[in-house]
């Protein structure tokens, strides 16, 4: 017999939308008028294979034991452990051509974190920093820029010399809410509390030239916050649960979800977490369990993104570190190979279809067909949410720097009107 978490598997991957709740008619006008801009950033921490995700090589020797599905998008074939993604895929388009120097975790998440290899001499803001600098949102009241999981502390999105300001809000279990946001005593002692931090900041103000320090901003901030309806993103209480079991029962699936709820809100970037790719030993095991979490919840954000009229607005990026060798090891794992792997790009901005590259079947050549550097990849991002990645930003010491170091690669951009 079928459980139920299998029937709805099988009912979304055979596109049967209608199963599901109905959806919110005015979803997307929640966000305003304006149709802000966001990205979702799906981040495979540990580095996922290519070869058992977006770019698998069946019956060949480095194809190992992987099979491969046909998917929406014609003769493009990806994992068969992922059938739920393979039925939207054709809204995404797919590179198979990334290259890297880095082979190491902590540079390598630096490096496609931010667009830039590591550099002693400056930190470097993630690109979720940069789209949160560069996109204003004056009627949002809670953190423009979240990241959902765990992941190691390099492994998150920080504002660099941008300021800690435009650093990630962390939330390590998504979907139960904000811990610490309501005062825990009474109304009357928070407001007497409140008068007395106003008394001791206007006597700091007293004799200087300050009328606003960035603590006082911050409080300010953070009260607004702790009373604004916008904190219900958080939550995923209110949902149907059929669409909580679409997304899977997982902390990455709760994750996908919420990030679909602050989307909605106005969040500018959101970076949900799935950990675990790095597969040395009993790397096809790994690979499959990891695919379990992922393609349900993937592809059920897209589809939501889709009907709630919100992924137009919203670029979805799906990459890790890192691809894994074309030769699996003695200990049935396969390594760190930084040459030659994959990424989904789809959602606002982006020209869905197309595939970008292609590595070598045989697993000898190191380097792919039509190369593509982070770099571009970045600035195509940062381009497709309309901010111009050739603008220089000064660090600290007046170093100029552009927000991509990198030009945008047009035939994955919509032209625009």
């Amino acid at each position: 017999m079928l459980s139920r978490r299998h029937f709805l598997n099988a009912t979304a991957t055979a596109g049967l939308s209608f199963l599901l709740p109905t959806l919110p008619t005015r979803a997307a006008e929640r966000r305003g008028e304006e149709r802000p801009r966001s990205l979702v950033l799906v981040w495979l921490a540990g580095g996922a294979s290519q070869l058992e995700t977006w770019d698998p090589h069946p019956d060949t020797e480095i194809g190992g034991e992987t099979r491969a599905i046909d998917t929406r998008l014609p003769g493009v074939q990806i994992g068969a452990d992922y059938p739920q993604t393979a039925d939207v895929l054709d809204r995404f388009s797919v590179v198979r051509s990334l290259t890297s120097q880095e082979g190491d975790h902590e540079r390598g998440t630096y490096y496609l974190l931010t667009g830039y290899r590591m550099d002693p001499s400056v930190r470097h803001p993630s690109l979720g920093a940069v789209v949160t600098h560069e996109l204003a949102s004056p009627t949002l009241e809670i953190p423009p820029h979240v990241m959902l999981g765990t992941a190691a502390p390099f492994a998150q999105g920080r504002g660099g010399f941008l300021g800690d300001r435009f650093d990630a809000y962390q939330i390590a279990e998504p979907g139960g809410g904000l811990s610490n946001v309501k005062s825990r005593t009474s109304e009357s002692r928070q407001q007497r509390r409140l008068s007395g931090l106003d008394i001791v900041s206007q006597a700091f103000a007293t004799g200087r030239s300050v009328d606003r320090t960035r603590h006082s901003a911050t409080t300010e901030e953070a009260l607004r916050m702790m009373t604004s309806e916008q904190l219900a993103a958080f939550r995923i209480d209110d949902e149907p649960e059929e669409v909580k079991l679409a997304y899977g029962e997982t902390t990455f699936g709760r994750g996908c979800l919420t990030a679909r709820r602050l989307v909605e809100a106005g969040v500018r970037v959101v970076q949900v977490v799935l950990d675990g790719f790095d597969s040395h030993v009993n790397h096809f095991n790994i690979h499959r369990s990891r695919a379990e979490e992922l393609d349900p919840a993937l592809a059920t954000l897209t589809r939501e993104l889709e009907q709630r009229d919100l992924l137009e607005s919203t670029t979805v990026l799906v990459l890790g570190e890192f691809g894994r060798t074309p030769r699996v090891n003695p200990l049935g794992g396969r390594d760190h190979w930084p040459t030659g792997f994959s990424c989904l790009i789809g959602g606002g901005g982006i020209r869905p279809g197309q595939l970008i590259g292609e590595t070598d079947p045989a697993g000898e050549k190191t380097e792919p067909t039509d190369p593509i550097r982070v770099e571009q990849l970045y600035a195509t991002v940062l381009t497709s949410l309309g901010i111009d990645p050739a603008r220089e930003e000064y660090t600290p010491i007046g170093r100029p720097l552009r927000l991509a170091d990198g030009a945008p690669i047009d035939r994955l951009l919509l032209a625009r009107s």
